[in-house]
């Protein structure tokens, strides 16, 4: 999952006032089958391995948004593929890739609160390397975020500390930061579900030859293979789908208060299904990186 607001340009919204009542479910919806990502693969990360459940969320969410694609076929020229496999690279493969490490070494709700940093570095990386205004309150914002996130490393879950998988969630945000600038400011102008498409198809490519080398031996348990299938399918492709329609109706910027909603998601469906603990450390940190997000945003808006 990455954030709603600054990956399109403004377009125009839906000025005929359908569909109002399905904006807030359909956010909610949203919310919580990316908030489930994190369940899905905290579920299948041990027994396929980061690689090969990457491979699968790569190449099915691909497939589903493949007719996107093809119908844009002639928008994609030769000389812009290089810029999509970088891109790609950046924005899907290695943070896909760092989430399922960290979904084998900590609880799923600890991969959803990092991943709302998402928003931060993004403005971060504007101001560091693309001349971005960032402001007094996304200073603060920021600081507020980082702190939370040392605070959300300090966390020790059954005797074990969770701090490198807090680092690899908070590297693959920082990775989208840098994804959600590039693709502003390279890929402006193209249809947005089919630069989905291609960016996914070109990084399950890159991800291949890893999967091969890693794929398990031993037999893998239904539920794993049907969490694989929900992250790819569901978690990956539809939810894209989702996620430009709600862009095209409301706009970008009202889009973007699903940040808010995936690590509540996140953390509920892990204590409800899986049982992992709601502790007062996980609680202070994402009430720290939340309200930092939700503060910063008080300035785009």
């Amino acid at each position: 999952m990455r954030t709603a607001e600054s990956i399109l340009p403004q377009v125009p919204l839906d000025a005929t006032g359908t569909g109002t009542w399905r904006t807030p479910v359909e956010l909610g919806l949203l919310g919580a089958i990316w908030g489930a990502s994190f369940l899905f693969m905290r579920v299948a990360a041990d027994d396929f391995g980061a690689a090969p459940l990457v491979e699968m969320r790569l190449g099915l969410g691909a497939l589903v948004l493949l007719p996107f694609l093809w119908r844009a076929r002639a928008s994609f020229p030769a000389r812009i593929w290089p810029k999509l496999v970088l891109i790609g690279a950046i924005n899907s493969a290695v943070p896909f890739l760092l989430f399922a490490w960290a979904a084998q070494r900590a609880p799923a709700g600890i991969g959803a609160i990092t991943n709302a940093m998402t928003v931060l570095f993004t403005a971060l990386i504007g101001f560091l390397f693309f001349g971005e205004k960032i402001g007094w309150r996304r200073s603060v914002a920021l600081l507020a975020g980082f702190v939370g996130v040392v605070v959300l490393a300090s966390e020790r879950t059954a005797g074990a500390s969770i701090g490198w998988a807090v680092v690899a969630g908070s590297s693959a945000a920082f990775l989208y930061g840098i994804g959600v600038n590039l693709v502003r400011r390279q890929l402006t102008g193209l249809p947005p579900a089919a630069v989905a498409a291609a960016t996914l198809g070109t990084s399950a490519l890159l991800v291949l030859p890893f999967a091969i080398a890693q794929w398990p031996t031993q037999p893998v348990p239904v539920e794993s293979w049907i969490s694989a299938a929900m992250l790819g399918v569901l978690c990956t492709g539809v939810a894209f789908v989702m996620f430009y329609r709600l862009i095209q109706r409301i706009g970008p910027s009202r889009t973007a208060t699903v940040t808010y909603l995936v690590p509540l998601f996140g953390v509920a469906w892990a204590w409800w299904l899986l049982d992992e603990p709601l502790t007062l450390t996980m609680g202070i940190a994402g009430a720290l990186i939340l309200g930092s997000v939700a503060f910063s945003q008080r300035t785009a808006r």
